[in-house]
């Protein structure tokens, strides 16, 4: 009887300690993963932007405004 109290007791600190290792910290790696996302997106955005700004219709746009300012 004592042997069977002293493994249930140790399987129950072995549980706690590991339910108090996992909720510690849940999301230790989780601002890691959504700083990837994030600069992924930033990234896409930034080539999306540059695409746009390359265009012939944008240059001429911003060509004719630098002009228009330059000439006032």
């Amino acid at each position: 009887m004592r042997a069977m109290a002293k493994a249930a007791n140790t399987r129950i600190c072995m549980l706690d300690a590991r339910m108090r290792t996992i909720t510690a910290e849940p999301e230790k790696g989780l601002a890691t993963a959504e700083y990837a996302v994030v600069m992924i997106a930033a990234t896409g955005f930034a080539g999306l932007l540059v695409a746009i700004l390359k265009s012939g219709a944008v240059k001429t746009l911003l060509t004719n405004l630098v002009k228009q300012a330059l000439s006032v």
